[in-house]
């Protein structure tokens, strides 16, 4: 996928009532989107991509991941990659570099870098929680409570995700009174904020609504939460709409619309940033991200992953 990005412009924005007036964009391409390509990418390239996102505007860009290489070999240079992005924040003032910890040791080694975001990465379901970490769900959450503390400690704020909201490929529907009660769980733990995630792409907007009010009774409040959706069933931008009604203004997204879920064959690609980026400005939502030089970055990447993003606003702005 080669090409210019044409100069088609933003999209006309008509404000909507009740919307957030700013949307925290959590970047996740990095990260969760390259740990799916079968090769790993040079480590200068993922430099490279991770500071041009950062010069489109991103301010929060999950960089890598520290687990063991035997699970995600594509981002088995975590240790080379941290200290090619380390000028990052100095030239982006507010940009936060995230990392996923799957455990103390984990943690351990993000520590060593002098990384101030942390992520640990939970499952709503018993199923999904064995296949993901080799645990029970509860000894996942009994493993993430020493990383949570020590993070704090350390004064490293803490994301939890919690994958499965919705769905799962093994149990099927997912009770909300279940999501309500592991997101509870996370909260308790620390978590300074908690992504709830379409892992399987399942979700739609009256789910979405319904969640969000069962997790807002239950104390979690909307300032708190993020979303994470996929796009298997075309749903998720309809789903964030749903969301930011609802009070959530941090969206996960992956540039491009890079990534799925190595553990789960049924997840497709995440929400391309792009895509989101363009609704978002049409309802006049600010996000301080250049859409054009976004696009731009994701047809670099997708030249050297040798295949076209499948992001459809990439597409329309690129003319490919």
């Amino acid at each position: 996928m080669t090409g210019s990005v044409l100069s088609l412009g933003l999209p006309m924005a008509f404000p909507a009532p009740g919307l957030p007036e700013r949307v925290r964009i959590h970047e996740v391409g990095a990260r969760d989107g390259l740990q799916n390509e079968a090769l790993p990418l040079p480590v200068e390239v993922k430099a490279e991509f991770v500071a041009r996102l950062a010069a489109a505007g991103l301010r929060t860009v999950e960089a890598t991941s520290f687990v063991h290489p035997k699970w995600v070999p594509q981002l088995a240079d975590a240790e080379q990659l941290m200290p090619l992005l380390a000028g990052l924040p100095e030239r982006y003032p507010g940009l936060r570099l995230p990392v996923l910890v799957p455990n103390e040791r984990g943690l351990d080694r993000a520590l060593a870098h002098g990384v101030t975001d942390i992520a640990v990465f939970a499952s709503a379901t018993e199923t999904f929680a064995r296949r993901n970490l080799n645990r029970s769900l509860d000894e996942s959450l009994e493993m993430f409570a020493p990383v949570v503390a020590r993070a704090a400690a350390e004064g490293v704020r803490v994301r939890g995700y919690l994958s499965m909201c919705f769905g799962d490929p093994w149990e099927g529907p997912v009770p909300l009174s279940q999501v309500v009660d592991v997101a509870g769980r996370l909260l308790d733990l620390g978590c300074d904020e908690l992504s709830l995630g379409d892992t399987i792409g399942v979700a739609t907007p009256g789910h979405v609504t319904a969640l969000l009010e069962e997790l807002a009774r239950a104390g979690a409040s909307a300032e708190r939460l993020a979303v994470h959706f996929h796009d298997t069933y075309g749903q998720a931008l309809a789903n964030t709409l749903a969301a930011l009604r609802s009070g959530v203004a941090t969206v996960d997204a992956s540039a491009g619309g890079l990534g799925g879920c190595p553990y789960a064959k049924s997840a497709t690609g995440n929400l391309a940033t792009e895509d989101l980026v363009w609704m978002l400005h049409g309802l006049g939502i600010e996000t301080g991200v250049d859409l054009e030089a976004l696009a731009a970055t994701s047809v670099w990447l997708a030249d050297r992953l040798g295949r076209p993003s499948p992001s459809r606003a990439v597409r329309a702005l690129t003319g490919g």
